[in-house]
């Protein structure tokens, strides 16, 4: 289980939701990740990804801000600024791979640390695929 792994959003959202499917693995590598002081480099977009997709979800705002304080203590987890230089690199993603923008940040920061980004979305997985390892949780987490 060599890393760095980047992590979309969704995987997180995955791992902190059990009513999900895919929990378990999401999980599951999360942890096994964190107990081998292994890096998951994110960009820092993760951060309102994450909010407004449980505010939106559980209309509560509250347990958003909660779960992106909790997020953003996680130890291992490097969060990558979302400055110009990334964004350009991150543009050339989204144009060379029919990317919507936030995948193509999350690829971009994988491409630029040498990380296998992690994701459950299987279009994102399938389109950047041929310029950086791609993995869903479950291809990873040890049993």
């Amino acid at each position: 289980m060599p890393g760095p792994y980047t992590f979309d959003a969704s995987v997180f959202l995955n791992a902190f939701n059990p009513r999900e499917s895919g929990y378990a693995e999401s999980h599951r590598l999360l942890v096994q990740l964190q107990q081998a002081g292994t890096p998951i480099v994110v960009p820092t977009l993760l951060l309102p990804e994450v909010a407004g997709t449980i505010s939106r979800g559980r209309q509560d705002a509250s347990l958003a801000r909660a779960f992106v304080n909790s997020l953003s203590s996680l130890p291992h987890v490097v969060f990558v600024p979302l400055d110009l230089t990334t964004a350009r690199r991150a543009a050339g993603v989204a144009a060379d791979n029919r990317l919507r923008g936030s995948d193509a940040v999350y690829a971009s920061v994988a491409q630029q640390f040498g990380s296998t980004l992690v994701t459950l979305d299987r279009e994102q997985k399938e389109r950047v695929a041929k310029i950086l390892p791609t993995r869903l949780p479950s291809e990873i987490a040890e049993v």
